[in-house]
């Protein structure tokens, strides 16, 4: 695991058992509709007529901190939307709509109408409408200024248009798109290393950045959807993972069949410098490092070798950055 983040108060360990003794409570609670069980991008519960409801629900994590000691507050719901639409996207569904929930220590108008204008904004982005959501004060159990957000997307699909594991062919190419930087992961890791430590001021303008620090870390995580499910609908891709917590590795390996793994090469796109800046300050390792933030690729598309130069002809920003290939687990070279 990552020690860096260990050191920061976050053990990704735990969080993966986590999820393996979720996965039986859930069992539990399944019913003859659900099709995709905990542990994927998103859950799918099929239709009578043969289409699929696609769910996923996420937070914008300890992004909100940053947000707060900065007093900005307009952009940290674009990466909350961004956080379940783009899960949603991955599995080619179209979203639909998004509700979100704001919980404060003390009710501020101001600060709470100007989180879900980012929220707004975020649903423009990915084509979906923003159906309501919840505003809750938690005065006595979190600061005054304190805040925290979590949201909920829905989207629809039709069946037999799901990308997956099982479109997956070897040979597939692997096709990066870009991040805007951080997105909304390894923040505690982040703060720990940049900001608490002394090393940096939110002030701060860094050369490698060419801008404040405070700009760097509050761009908004970049929004794949409707871009990604219209891909999924005209058949070009077989499968999508989004690169949040846990990186290239473990979320790439999300998106690949039993048997088959993906070899990445290094230097295939972009990374931006502040994951670099990052680095230098917290001292991890190249390896703790791709495991814990998305080193600049935000989604990968999985496409047939003759789909690939459409793909990457229609993609903003995007690079051939490894293939699929006869072995298991995900190598970066």
């Amino acid at each position: 695991m990552s020690e860096a983040y260990r050191r920061a108060g976050v053990d990704l360990d735990a969080a993966a058992r986590s999820v393996a003794m979720i996965r039986k409570a859930a069992e539990v609670a399944r019913t003859p509709e659900v099709v995709d069980g905990v542990g994927g991008f998103a859950g799918s519960y099929r239709l009578d007529d043969g289409r699929l409801l696609v769910a996923a629900t996420d937070g914008a994590g300890t992004k909100c901190e940053i947000a707060r000691r900065a007093g900005r507050f307009d952009t940290i719901g674009i990466d909350l939307v961004a956080m379940s639409v783009n899960d949603v996207a991955c599995t080619g569904a179209h979203p639909l709509f998004f509700l979100d929930c704001v919980v404060v220590g003390r009710l501020d108008p101001e600060t709470v109408a100007a989180i879900v204008g980012g929220v707004a904004e975020g649903c423009l982005r990915a084509d979906c409408a923003l159906l309501g959501g919840e505003t809750a004060e938690h005065p006595g159990v979190m600061e005054p200024d304190a805040f925290d957000l979590t949201g909920c997307c829905v989207g629809l699909l039709e069946a037999d248009r799901a990308l997956g594991p099982d479109r997956v062919r070897e040979g597939d190419v692997l096709i990066g798109l870009a991040s805007t930087g951080l997105h909304a992961n390894g923040f505690s890791l982040v703060r720990s290393a940049l900001l608490d430590s002394g090393a940096y001021r939110l002030e701060d303008a860094p050369k490698e950045l060419g801008r404040p620090l405070v700009d760097e870390l509050l761009e908004p995580t970049a929004v794949y959807a409707p871009f990604v499910p219209t891909l999924a609908s005209e058949g070009v891709i077989a499968a999508a993972a989004h690169v949040t917590g846990g990186g290239l590795p473990e979320n790439l390996a999300r998106a690949l069949p039993t048997g088959l793994g993906a070899d990445i090469e290094r230097g295939a796109w972009r990374e931006p410098p502040v994951f670099d800046l990052v680095q230098r300050a917290c001292g991890a390792s190249t390896e703790e490092m791709f495991r814990t933030f998305n080193m600049g690729v935000g989604m990968v598309l999985v496409t047939p070798e003759e789909h690939a130069d459409a793909v990457l002809e229609r993609a903003r920003l995007a690079s051939v950055i490894g293939r699929v290939v006869a072995n298991t687990g995900v190598r970066i070279a």
